[in-house]
């Protein structure tokens, strides 16, 4: 390969929230990888740090041409320069989107088991978390139509936050579904934003469907949210877009993020994007397939050593959705347990939702030894469950 994804970095004492843990602890819970980004980003973010003068930036044509070049190269679809808007962050538009297009004590629907985050804003917003539960079966997520659109129906529903590729599962809709959300959307009055910021981390040979790009009727009634942060580990530079077919929708969501202070970005957010999606593109394509090659790992590892933990099979994004239902006793502590006894920290699976309550979210975007060791400690945490579970018996 032509870039380093071997080396361990040493990632404590530098204000990582990852790596802010006990000495002997081990972090693959929240989604940063331990990978340096691209040379090519950092040279970027290097020129423009040789400038020295960090005055007000502004968004150029640069920047405009990158995300349309990108997403037309890699995901068949035009975006229309007047549709994108900049945005400080996903995370921060999704929350501003939220008091935009809902009134206080409104319904937000969402998709649990989801991104943990989806929870705080819409909570945090003094609006009411309304799920419509993916439905679980012999390994596979797939989406509850029905519920969908009786939950759709509510009249105090009026915005829908969907993750695509989904979070923390892995799956990756299909046309058909996205068109069906969409239709649902504008036959019952609901805006959807679409949180796409996983979606250049498909498996090699995999793409994933665009929500504005599924059907007309999904462009009309869709805000994407869209950014290279994730794919390429620039989280921290706080750069993101939000794309906007639907000419009413965008002015709300440019007075929303007027509002809210949103669209000034930092002094590297262009470039690190520009530079990202210009030139990240090998990097990016050897990323992919080091993860693919971390999920076969982790995949057999528990088929071979830990068959009574099941990873979902996901197509999308560095993270493996463990099913922990096969362990014995109440498996919904088990995070916790494992944590103190190996040092391994995962993301607990309730933090998604209820119905993650037996299952783990795994980050498999490190180097191999760190890899390694993880899949140890997660075999040796289980066997110790397992003993304290008999000897409870």
């Amino acid at each position: 390969m032509k870039y380093d994804f071997d080396s361990v970095i040493n990632r404590r004492e530098t204000d990582s929230l990852k790596w802010h843990i006990g000495e002997n602890e081990l972090p693959m819970w929240v989604a940063d990888m331990d990978f340096q980004a691209a040379p090519e980003i950092l040279e970027g973010i290097r020129e423009r740090l040789d400038h020295g003068i960090f005055g007000y930036p502004v968004i150029t044509d640069k920047w405009y041409d990158a995300y349309g070049s990108w997403w037309s190269e890699r995901h068949g679809f035009y975006m229309k320069k007047e549709a994108l808007i900049f945005c400080a962050g996903v995370i921060p538009a999704v929350s501003s989107l939220v008091r935009a297009f809902t009134e206080p004590g409104a319904n937000v629907l969402i998709q649990p088991p989801v991104y943990n985050a989806f929870f705080g804003i819409i909570r945090g917003n003094g609006r009411a978390v309304q799920e419509n539960p993916l439905i679980y079966r012999d390994g596979v997520y797939k989406m509850d139509f029905d519920d969908l659109e009786r939950k759709m129906s509510d009249p105090k529903t009026k915005l829908m936050i969907l993750c695509n590729p989904h979070n923390p599962t892995g799956n990756i809709w299909s046309r058909e579904d996205l068109k069906t959300v969409g239709e649902l959307a504008k036959k019952l009055g609901v805006t959807v934003i679409s949180d796409e910021i996983h979606c250049d981390l498909t498996e090699p040979g995999r793409g994933y469907i665009p929500f504005a790009s599924a059907s007309d009727v999904c462009a009309d009634v869709g805000i994407s949210c869209i950014a290279p942060t994730k794919a390429f580990n620039l989280a921290g530079l706080k750069t993101s877009a939000v794309y906007v077919s639907n000419p009413e929708l965008r002015e709300a969501v440019k007075k929303a993020f007027a509002v809210d202070e949103l669209s000034e970005p930092n002094a590297f957010a262009e470039v690190a994007a520009v530079t990202a999606f210009e030139r990240g593109g090998e990097w990016l394509d050897e990323l992919r397939r080091v993860v693919s090659q971390n999920r076969k790992r982790t995949e057999d590892f528990l088929q071979e050593e830990l068959p009574q933990i099941k990873a979902v099979r996901g197509e999308a994004t560095y993270l493996v959705w463990l099913d922990l239902t096969g362990l014995k006793g109440d498996a919904s502590g088990f995070g916790a347990f494992l944590r103190s006894r190996t040092g391994l920290f995962l993301s607990p699976g309730k933090i998604f939702g209820e119905q993650g309550s037996c299952f783990l979210r795994m980050n498999i975007a490190c180097p191999q030894k760190i890899l390694k060791d993880g899949l140890s400690r997660l075999k040796a945490g289980a066997g110790e469950w397992n003993k304290t579970e008999a000897e409870i018996r």
